[in-house]
């Protein structure tokens, strides 16, 4: 009996101390205003100077209002769908706490068992982190607001900071960012569709969940029915509301706003819920630097075409090769007019970009670019004939001038050689992702059916530039916290794919198509590797291409009402081939984008062990920038015959060793 009683002592002295300090914590807590909190809520994107604002992310837009202008079945509504009890406890309810406890012990989710007075003291005080610690402060906090305030205003500071979805915070800014009415305004149901949101304001979006949401509505109407707020011949009276659509804000306005976008959509990928964008006052440091950005839409402008561009996209990216940062992204020209990104977003038929990805294999097979091949046009494959551009024949070529000059019917030759199965593989490896549409093991695959984003084929390309180690890429390059923390540091995931011999022979080949092939409009004086690509029925147009240092990858689709249409007359061209508009574009870009840092060359060419010197044909200068101009050397559009039923026998004849490797002769622009 001794040691029983001095368990109970013990145990009595023990939460005589917990009381204790409990009562001194609360006693010496100061409850801030909202309004001190707000200023720093903001999160705040820089360029990758880290000093320097691009834009801002979920500013508390935000208008207080007293509680007198909320209508009283709104307040309810709140009430029944977060603290149904609110008016009756002091600041915490035992039971919601147990209940929270109890999960968490069992591993569940972590549950707070939250009151509206402490929901109010995390969203005014607190961060939004998940710990035991943050909750003993909030319940801290709760205590000493209870205290110190009646409930009506503790309710009516709730109601004025608790975040709604749309980067509303505030029953006011919620009523105008869903129905465009002022809170006094609201109607029951509309008040129980925003009593709803609080649960998830990032997943119950009417555009997104409207059925989560609806569902989530019902249940705060039931509850309103079973607290006598709401009579059950009202609650049957009740329409799911009308919502306006969402409205961004003129921050996101121009090319800006597809930045601003990538870099929050890598947010939410990293683990930051909406609510921590909008109210932690985070400070990302971004992967864009503001002179390679503006040389971007400066190349898109003024290289771009300015004529027959109704329902054209133009979507271009640049990407670091080492490091796999993003420095300059075009998605669009305005973000609030069309929010989808042309450079991460929109697809196109890969077209002749797509080739380098069937070299991959040759070279692993022993098949180099010394090889010769039947250029003819058309040929037959199991049954189904393959024309290159023009139904122009080259007769029998290299596998060198086979590239420089995009021929088809040895692409598809070479394909069926190495096989689509391992194109496919190949490319995947190389950096497109293995859902690409299209992406699929045919005799077509060489050609480029598969429809990429911008973003993937300048990822895949960034493997060749990097000697054969794919970099994932990135647009957030820190993440600090308000109080200057760092919480993300961005480190590239790097693995060697291919070898680096493998690499560098296919930059060979790709620096001979801009030197003297289809992508001469590339050169901007600097060794560069390209490949232009242009689809069937000129869907489709590219350049993709890289120096040691940057890759950069250019897009242009047409369509209209949803649906692709070939680019013609567009800046004056009959048809836009990957050696137009987007070679033009590509070398705007790079030759201002690389001014000032140092000229660097490729590795040496695998075969012969000395660097390509860039010394481009005279006869195939760059273009002028003045359009319209003679279209350039133009690349063979993708025929897509299916899968021939029988390989045919490789129609390659080494080059004996001991012969000097042929030097390509020039071919004159058409």
């Amino acid at each position: 009996m001794r040691y029983v009683g001095a368990v109970i002592a013990v145990f009595i002295v023990a939460v005589a101390a917990a009381i204790t300090a409990l009562t001194f914590a609360v006693a010496s807590t100061t409850v801030p205003e909202p309004k001190e909190v707000a200023r720093a809520q903001a999160t705040i994107v820089y360029w990758s100077d880290g000093r320097s604002e691009l834009g801002r992310l979920g500013e508390v837009n935000r208008t207080d209002i007293p509680l007198a202008q909320v209508p009283v079945t709104v307040r309810e509504a709140v009430l029944a769908a977060e603290d149904r009890d609110f008016y009756a406890h002091r600041g915490f309810s035992p039971t919601g706490i147990t209940r929270a406890f109890v999960n968490n012990l069992r591993g569940g989710s972590m549950q707070g068992g939250s009151t509206i007075t402490q929901q109010y003291a995390k969203n005014a005080f607190l961060t939004q982190e998940q710990t035991y610690l943050r909750k003993l402060r909030e319940l801290i906090l709760a205590l000493r607001l209870e205290t110190d305030t009646n409930k009506d205003d503790i309710f009516q500071r709730y109601l004025n900071t608790v975040y709604f979805g749309r980067g509303a915070y505030g029953i006011e800014a919620a009523a105008q960012a869903y129905f465009r009415i002022p809170a006094a305004d609201l109607t029951t149901s509309q008040g129980a569709a925003l009593a709803a949101l609080l649960r998830a304001p990032s997943v119950l979006q009417p555009d997104t969940e409207p059925e989560a949401l609806r569902a989530r509505w019902e249940l705060v109407l039931n509850a309103m029915v079973e607290q006598g707020w709401l009579t059950p011949q009202e609650r049957a009276g009740q329409e799911f509301p009308q919502f306006r659509a969402d409205r961004s804000t003129d921050r996101y306005a121009g090319p800006t706003g597809f930045l601003l976008q990538s870099v929050r959509r890598q947010l939410i990928a990293l683990g930051y819920p909406e609510s921590d964008i909008g109210l932690r006052g985070l400070r990302v440091v971004s992967t864009f630097a503001r002179e390679p950005q503006q040389a971007l839409q400066r190349a898109v402008r003024e290289r771009g075409p300015d004529s027959g561009t109704a329902g054209l996209r133009v979507g271009a990216v640049a990407v670091d090769p080492l490091t796999g940062e993003i420095p300059a992204m075009y998605g669009g020209a305005d973000y609030l007019t069309d929010q989808l990104n042309n450079a991460t977003q929109a697809v196109a038929l890969a077209g002749s970009t797509f080739k380098p990805f069937v070299l991959i294999g040759a070279f692993e097979q022993g098949i180099g670019l010394d090889t010769r091949w039947n250029g003819d046009s058309p040929r037959t494959f199991a049954g189904y004939q393959v024309s290159n551009y023009g139904g122009r024949s080259y007769g029998e070529v290299s596998l060198l001038r086979a590239t420089a000059l995009s021929i088809n019917t040895v692409f598809v030759d070479l394909g069926l050689v190495v096989g689509p199965a391992v194109v496919a593989e190949d490319a995947v490896r190389a950096g497109l992702p293995a859902d690409t549409l299209g992406l699929t093991a045919t005799g077509a695959l060489a050609l480029g059916p598969a429809s990429p984003t911008a973003l993937d084929m300048a990822t895949a390309y960034a493997t060749f530039a990097a000697q054969g180690v794919r970099t994932t890429t990135t647009v957030i390059r820190e993440v600090r916290g308000a109080n200057g923390g760092v919480l993300f540091t961005w480190q590239p995931q790097r693995e060697q794919v291919m070898g680096a011999d493998v690499a560098n022979e296919i930059t060979v080949a790709l620096q001979d198509a801009v030197l003297r092939g289809t992508g001469v409009a590339a050169y901007f004086g600097r060794p560069a590797a390209g490949k232009t690509g242009t689809s069937s029925d000129n869907l489709s147009a590219w350049f993709v291409g890289y120096t040691p240092q940057l890759v950069a990858a250019v897009m242009m689709v047409k369509e209209v009402d949803g649906r692709p249409v070939p680019l013609v007359d567009v800046g004056g061209l009959s048809s836009v081939t990957g050696g137009s508009f987007p070679a033009r574009i590509w070398a705007g870009f790079m030759s201002e984008a690389l001014t000032g840092q140092p000229v660097l060359a490729f590795p040496p060419d695998p075969r012969i062990g000395v660097p390509v010197v860039p010394t481009p044909t005279p006869s195939l200068t760059p273009l002028p920038t003045d359009l319209p101009t003679p279209e350039p050397p133009v690349d063979p559009p993708v025929e897509t015959p299916t899968d021939p039923a029988a390989e045919p026998e490789p129609s390659v004849v080494p080059v004996p060793p001991e012969e000097p490797v042929p030097v390509p002769e020039p071919t004159a622009a058409p």
